[in-house]
């Protein structure tokens, strides 16, 4: 992977898409309780036959146009971008030091984000906020998918197995019932292995290798594209998703969404001002008031944006002019963080993981967390820098571990406030990596007059 270039593009116009989906989340969820109320279940309990219509051939295809149109591009771009962040990393062994350090960071970080996750979701059981009544409405929603996840997940194997099913006998046949559960061996964890190693073995041999990556990228753009044109239906998607939820469910799904709410960005809070602080100034040797202060212009990019990527180059020329750090340092490390250092990520998958297993009455023990855990940091290296590129790896992940992969449509409204924060964290780590790699270095260069600044 090449440094990025200086210069900085020219701004486009925000898209509102955000908005949209918003007021689709607000539209969904009002029109659902107002359709419960006027539409109430019967003596039996059942829902009102008119309702059940509405829901069954209008809101629900409404909302699996977006989601199966999700679920279509996920194994191939978890392949291609585990492929290419590993293959990416072939400037490491040209950069040796400033690679192996950087990585050593990467893993440190993205370990503590999704304990810090899992810590909170443990804690607070942000899934178990609803009634035993709302758990089976839910249940019975999603019964087909459910009913076999659950199975699944109850089997259970032996440590033994489950380490040597990490390396799958068949690739194709892991990649095929990944999305579902069914595949024979370790599921997810078996086409992350199997990616990763095809990903190490192409960077011992990068000029061959170039045709195949090309493709790879091609690939990875293609399923980029159908996210990105996913994002532009989500508005309707969801609308018909929070419909369905709250006119069978009612109210109790609005206060799981809270609590699922309250539970990451707290999490975060934690990875940003407590991890990074003593990050920044036991392994950077800077004062967090100070570096909090330097990169606010790149914060609020990454806000405005929810993506890494585009956030890119403001992140390096803050890196050079207000933290003064070597160029050789920043542009390696930011440029590959910008995809393989997705800790605020890696946060954020492993709470909503646990969140969904909660919410369906999965227990998870600690074996099964541990492995949640590698998943997680693992899938930081391949989750795209685009707005709402962790989707697909949720849903991949939770139906692995019993929870139905389509019930991500409960937290599809307010992923992207969600996004729009854990990017920020994302981005801020790469920062923070960059400028704890940096003080390791050879004498740091001259100090611009803008980094002397407060």
């Amino acid at each position: 992977m090449t440094d990025a270039p200086h210069t900085e593009p020219v701004p486009k116009r925000r898209s509102a898409n955000h908005w949209y989906i918003f007021v689709g989340l607000l539209i969904g969820a009002i029109g659902g309780l107002i359709a419960k109320a006027m539409y109430p279940p019967g003596e039996d309990g059942k829902d009102n036959p008119d309702l059940a219509w509405a829901v069954a051939n209008v809101a629900k295809p409404a909302g699996e146009v977006f989601l199966r149109l999700i679920f279509m591009i996920v194994v191939p771009l978890v392949v291609s971008a585990l492929i290419l962040g590993v293959a990416g990393l072939g400037d490491a062994r040209r950069l040796g030091r400033v690679g192996l350090k950087s990585f050593g960071y990467t893993v440190l970080l993205s370990g503590l984000a999704v304990v810090i996750g899992l810590g909170m979701a443990n804690t607070i059981q942000p899934g178990s906020a609803i009634s035993a009544e709302t758990r089976e409405e839910l249940v019975a929603r999603y019964a087909d998918e459910a009913e076999q996840t659950m199975q699944r997940a109850k089997a259970g194997k032996s440590t033994r197995d489950a380490l040597l099913d990490l390396i799958p006998r068949n690739p194709l046949r892991e990649l095929v019932g990944a999305t579902d559960g069914s595949s024979p061996g370790g599921g997810i964890l078996a086409v992350m292995f199997f990616a990763l190693a095809i990903g190490t073995a192409l960077l011992f041999n990068p000029a061959r290798a170039a045709p195949l990556l090309a493709v790879l990228e091609g690939v990875f753009d293609a399923c980029m594209g159908i996210i990105q044109f996913a994002m532009r239906l989500a508005p309707i998607g969801v609308a018909g998703l929070m419909f369905g939820l709250t006119a069978t469910v009612g109210v109790d799904v609005l206060k799981l969404l809270g609590w699922f709410v309250a539970t990451a960005l707290g999490a975060m809070l934690i990875q940003y001002f407590v991890v990074y602080s003593i990050a920044i100034s036991t392994l950077g040797s800077m004062s967090p008031a100070r570096f909090f202060s330097r990169i606010s212009e790149v914060t609020l990019t990454a806000f405005a944006t929810s993506s890494s990527n585009a956030t890119l180059p403001t992140a390096l020329r803050v890196a050079r002019t207000r933290l003064g750090l070597r160029a050789d340092v920043s542009n390696f490390v930011l440029t590959i963080g910008a995809t393989a250092n997705q800790n605020g990520t890696a946060l954020y998958e492993g709470i909503t993981v646990l969140f969904l297993c909660q919410v369906f009455g999965v227990q998870l023990d600690l074996g099964q967390q541990l492995g949640l855990m590698l998943i997680c940091i693992l899938a930081g290296i391949g989750t795209a820098g685009v707005p709402s590129g962790a989707l697909p790896f949720i849903a991949l992940v939770a139906a692995s571990y019993g929870a139905p992969a389509s019930a991500i449509g409960i937290i599809v409204g307010v992923d992207r406030v969600l996004d729009m924060c854990r990017t920020v964290v994302n981005v801020t780590g790469d920062i923070v990596i960059a400028a704890c790699v940096n003080r390791g270095e050879a004498a740091l260069e001259p100090t611009p007059a803008s980094a002397a600044g407060p």
